[in-house]
């Protein structure tokens, strides 16, 4: 499998279950991704939405993912720091761990899934937003995936 990052909640372009938005149980969706480039040491994954009434708004921030991981399981729990050294950042709810879409009533909006693979573990604390995050992993990103999906109200 080539680097690219999938669901088996949703596909590329299609509606996000509501199980993993505000109008569900709130959970992380299950994510997988393929063989990164030879010389990964890490992923970030960073979830916005880029159709928010104020500008992008950040749904989750999750960095120092080990080499190791092929994905992530539905539910990954709301503390600073998970499995392996991984480490949580400060979402745009102001809280760590992932919030799933929330729009206003109206046209659905895009959520977006990005995930990175970097030459190196970042050297960030945890809860750092996503902008600190973005800032860190410059000059190290050998790859990127991404995954977009819809939701409305």
């Amino acid at each position: 499998m080539a680097f690219e990052l999938t669901s088996s909640a949703f596909k590329e372009g299609e509606r996000i279950p509501d199980r993993y938005t505000c109008e569900g149980a709130d959970l992380s969706p299950p994510l997988h991704w393929g063989v990164p480039p030879a010389a990964t040491k890490s992923f970030v994954l960073i979830a916005d939405d880029p159709d928010a009434p104020g500008g992008t708004w950040v749904h989750w921030v999750i960095y120092n993912l080990s080499l190791d991981l092929r994905g992530l399981p539905e539910g990954i729990p709301a503390k600073d720091h998970w499995l392996d050294g991984a480490l949580q950042g400060l979402t745009d709810f102001n809280r760590v761990g992932y919030g799933g879409p929330c729009p206003p009533p109206g046209k659905p909006h895009r959520y977006y899934f990005k995930l990175y693979a970097l030459d190196a573990a970042l050297n960030v604390k945890p809860r750092a937003t996503k902008s600190q995050v973005l800032e860190a992993c410059k000059g190290h990103v050998l790859a990127e995936a991404q995954l977009m999906g819809r939701f409305g109200r």
